[in-house]
């Protein structure tokens, strides 16, 4: 923008670049429209910029939904907000094209230049839109004007406001489905605004055509509209309303709408309050859980805890309970993956007496299941288990079961229980946790998958954070010792990994006679990847210990690694040299 003096040139630029075939050149204009816009100053972009952008009829939908983003903020640059109007003309075009993602971001622009907008100038500029809009002759615009509504209506007088409610009526009930489903999906952030008496009458009519509608796409998004809807209504009449349409679609022919009721059923409860909840919303999830299409009971299950947490627990163990039983050996595994994801959640909301009763035998039957991310699921919860009943008990009926998940065939799972070993050795205590893991933890450094090593020396280290640097010198470091070794190169560089990362736990003394002559040793390794990790180890223990052993010991190990034919290890020890001679000048 060197000549911007010259106050055709960023024009010319625009001009130019948005006819260029090239598509890249055409976005790249686009996205440079406020520096343009500031360039050109405030009155030349609302006569000359806008105009010519509400012109420019890209065929690209990438230009276009660049250029919708751009023109949500483009306010300060036309002048403020009293001269927002001027913005609307481009945007109206871009809410009328066939691309979806395009109409949309249009929208969302609109909405953001309405609700800065003055209220006279929301009359004048932003209403007629709206009705342009409401009346298109294609589809695509009748679609665009349902997500106005809520911007227009809190500044139309009486007499608009009665227009604005007959056209959004039309919507509802228009010849075209996508329509519909764009008028059903608004319909909660319109009927906000809608004050209380028009609220009762008009928009409660239109919800009850578009649940009755014939096309199951648009009663889907009606049951959204339910849960918006019952959150302004009192709680009589959200129970006379909103209550029968919610047990109907519990019950719809199509799986699509009881899915989104399955997914929506606990925030509907909310609206309804607690004694409807019981009379007719427990049976509705009840059905919810047991029915025919999977992805239902997928839904279902997955919110079983937070539906749970809505009703009393003596409900939940009468009536959900048992369902839940039933899905902890469904036929699809997804459903037992949901289930598995939220089950453990229960037990703090069911208490001691029926999570031992009840849902540790579930628990165990999912820590079987065949699924690997069943039993992930699981494993990854534990913790909201063992506050309602106790280590002891956790222990005692599912530790037999993280054992043998240790040896899990799938890598992840075993992962996972890595993972949740600290945790339990905190739980556990150090006694119990030497009894029955400690064997466990060391076989993972021998595992046949990286991921599993590097997480089994990772897990060592918090072990020895927890049980201190005494224990780890007599439980876990003679062991690690002696894996080097090992005559593979990768478990031998899986040791050098422990050792690195358990030195700044055990401090300098147990690091200086223990672990660091083992690191010496491993430096005249035929392995070049074992000796270029050596040096890293050195360089991260020269922090550790003092100076007198850099300078005896790490020291000359580094410069007869300097030496080494192979690249990276010279590299690598010349990078640890570097760090020996800054702690030496320190």
């Amino acid at each position: 923008m060197a000549m911007v003096d010259e106050p055709l040139y960023p024009i010319a630029i625009l001009i130019d670049e948005l006819k260029n075939d090239d598509i890249q050149l055409r976005l790249n204009s686009i996205r440079r429209l406020s520096t343009i816009a500031r360039a050109l100053g405030e009155d030349r972009t609302r006569k000359e910029l806008i105009p010519f952008l509400s012109e420019n009829n890209d065929d690209d939908d990438e230009v276009l939904l660049a250029m919708a983003e751009e023109l949500g903020s483009f306010i300060p640059h036309v002048g403020g907000v009293e001269h927002a109007h001027v913005l609307l003309p481009p945007l109206e075009t871009l809410c009328t094209v066939e691309e979806t993602v395009v109409r949309d971001k249009a929208v969302e622009s609109l909405c953001k230049i309405g609700s800065q907008m003055k209220e006279r100038d929301v009359v004048d500029w932003f209403i007629p839109l709206v009705k342009r809009l409401g009346a298109g002759e294609w589809f695509t615009a009748r679609v665009s004007a349902c997500g106005l509504f809520h911007i227009a209506y809190p500044s139309a007088p009486d007499l608009l406001r009665a227009e604005l409610r007959s056209v959004y009526n039309q919507l509802c009930h228009d010849d075209m489905p996508m329509v519909r489903r764009s008028a059903g999906l608004n319909l909660g952030k319109f009927a906000a605004t809608v004050e209380p008496a028009n609220l009762k009458s008009d928009i409660m009519t239109f919800f009850k055509d578009l649940t009755q509608d014939d096309q199951d796409s648009v009663r889907l998004l009606s049951v959204e509209g339910c849960a918006a809807l019952g959150k302004l209504l009192e709680p009589a009449d959200c129970i006379t309303n909103i209550l029968p349409v919610i047990v109907s679609f519990s019950q719809d022919k199509s799986w699509r709408v009881r899915y989104m009721v399955a997914n929506q059923l606990y925030e509907l409860c909310e609206a309804v309050g607690p004694e409807p909840t019981r009379t007719e919303l427990v049976p509705a999830y009840v059905r919810l859980l047991r029915d025919n299409e999977a992805e239902v009971r997928i839904a279902a299950a997955g919110k079983v805890t937070k539906f749970c947490g809505i009703i009393s627990a003596q409900s939940a163990i009468q009536h959900i309970l048992p369902c839940v039983k039933d899905l902890s050996t469904d036929s699809s595994q997804h459903v037992r993956a949901a289930l598995a994801s939220v089950i453990m959640g229960m037990a703090p909301l069911l208490g001691k007496e029926a999570t031992i009763d009840q849902l540790l035998p579930i628990f165990l039957e999912l820590l079987k299941d065949e699924f690997p991310d069943v039993r992930l699921n699981i494993i990854s919860k534990l913790d909201q288990v063992n506050k309602v009943i106790g280590i002891d008990l956790l222990s005692q009926s599912l530790l037999p079961a993280i054992v043998e998940l240790a040896g899990d065939k799938h890598w992840r799972v075993r992962l996972a229980i890595i993972e949740y070993i600290p945790l339990l050795a905190s739980q556990l205590g150090v006694d119990f946790f030497d009894d029955k893991l400690g064997t466990l933890c060391m076989q993972w450094l021998g595992d046949k998958v990286y991921s599993i090593r590097e997480a089994a020396a990772n897990n060592l280290k918090r072990l020895a954070e927890e049980f201190g640097p005494e224990w780890a010198m007599q439980h876990i470091i003679p062991q690690v010792l002696e894996m080097i070794n090992n005559p593979h190169y990768l478990y031998r560089m899986t040791v050098l990994s422990a050792i690195s990362m358990l030195a700044p736990v055990v401090g300098a003394e147990v690091t200086c006679q223990t672990m660091l002559p083992v690191v010496i040793n491993a430096a005249k390794d035929r392995v070049p990847n074992i000796k270029f990790n050596v040096a890293k180890m050195l360089q991260s223990m020269i922090p550790i210990v003092d100076s007198t052993v850099v300078d005896q010991t790490i020291r000359p190990c580094l410069m007869e690694l300097n030496e080494d034919p192979d690249v990276d290890v010279r590299f690598f020890a010349n990078q640890a040299l570097l760090a020996c001679e800054q702690v030496m000048c320190a």
